[in-house]
């Protein structure tokens, strides 16, 4: 009986394959001579797979080849090299076992709390935006009662003083036409041609429909806010109850 000069187990004397590791018995070195070194194929296969170990199967994959090819250098009395290869391959495969359910984790979370989060942000937006239709129409009516007619802007209502009252009727961002995701267009209109401004609209529509509000609204100088859903409001909208 000898040994098999790769994976050291009992053979025949005459056998010509190792029946354990099937290694060729013919090409190995002569009595004497120093072994020839080889790398294990399944420290390789460790290795690629810890490459991957962001594919979940890639991961567990790299550590069972990694610890079977550590295992089998060892048998090999220095036969076999890529014990390196093999370590690289658990220490990736086992980060990709902890790092990739985190990761998901993480990411079913922001799918759940970030659509949340945005309709949240939508819904305050809006009701800013209604807020604000509020302050313009009391706005326009405190500077109807001191002025000749409603103002001519929007700028007009804001600071710092201007026409014929002492402005500051509403602040600087809402004069200035964008607040809080909204963009609001001022228009003012002299109905019965005496020179006089009796009568405005206001509509108010997200910046970005979606995203920084979804319904669109609409006041004039009755004071009624009305709204739509998929398009600009008008005066025929339906009022907010």
């Amino acid at each position: 009986m000898k040994r098999c000069p790769r994976c050291a187990q009992e053979i025949q004397d005459e056998a010509s394959i190792c029946p354990f590791c099937q290694a060729n018995l013919a090409a190995q070195p002569a009595p004497g001579q120093p072994p020839l070194a080889g790398t294990s194929g399944m420290a390789v296969a460790s290795l690629v797979s810890g490459i991957l170990f962001f594919i979940f199967p890639a991961a567990i994959l790299a550590i069972v080849l990694g610890h079977l090819s550590r295992a089998e250098i060892r048998r090999s009395a220095g036969r076999l090299k890529g014990a390196g290869m093999a370590l690289t391959g658990l220490i990736l495969g086992y980060l990709g076992v902890a790092v990739i359910p985190l990761v998901l984790i993480i990411a079913i979370i922001a799918a759940i709390a970030i659509p949340n989060l945005l309709r949240a942000k939508m819904a305050a937006n809006e009701a800013s935006a209604v807020g604000s239709l509020r302050v313009i129409n009391t706005a326009g009516v405190t500077f109807s009662r001191v002025c000749r007619g409603y103002p001519p802007t929007l700028a007009a209502l804001g600071p710092p003083e201007a026409g014929c009252v002492t402005a500051d009727l509403i602040d600087s961002n809402l004069a200035s036409g964008r607040k809080s995701g909204y963009l609001f267009t001022y228009q003012a209109t002299d109905t019965r041609g005496q020179g006089v401004l009796d009568a405005y609209t206001v509509h108010a529509d997200p910046v970005t429909e979606g995203t920084t509000g979804q319904r669109h609204f609409f006041t004039d100088q009755t004071g009624v806010i009305r709204i739509e859903s998929k398009a600009p409001a008008n005066a025929h909208g339906p009022p907010i109850s």
